[in-house]
C-alpha cells in the first residue's frame, strides 16, 4: 500500500475517531457527571482530552511506516 494512500486512510480513522470520541467524551460526562463538583469535570475532560492521543498514535505510527516495497526500493538505492 502506498504512503499516499495509507495517509489518506489514516486521515479518515482519525477524523472518524476524533468526532465519534468527542460525543462519547460528552454524553459521558453529561449523564454521569451532571452534578458534580467543578474539580471533577476538570479531571474527565483533562484526562478523556489526552486518552484519544493513544490511538490516535498507532494510527500514525502506522500511516507513517513505509510498505515493503518502499523499504526495499530504499535499501537498494543506498547500496
Amino acid at each position: 500500500m502506498s504512503t499516499r494512500l495509507k495517509s489518506f486512510i489514516g486521515m479518515l480513522i482519525l477524523v472518524t475517531l476524533v468526532i465519534i470520541y468527542a460525543l462519547v467524551a460528552t454524553t459521558v460526562a453529561a449523564y454521569r457527571l451532571a452534578d458534580s463538583e467543578w474539580y471533577v469535570h476538570l479531571a474527565f475532560f483533562g484526562l478523556s482530552g489526552l486518552l484519544w492521543v493513544v490511538p490516535a498514535m498507532f494510527v500514525i505510527s502506522w500511516m507513517l511506516k513505509p510498505s515493503k516495497k518502499e523499504a526495499e526500493e530504499k535499501r537498494n538505492a543506498k547500496n
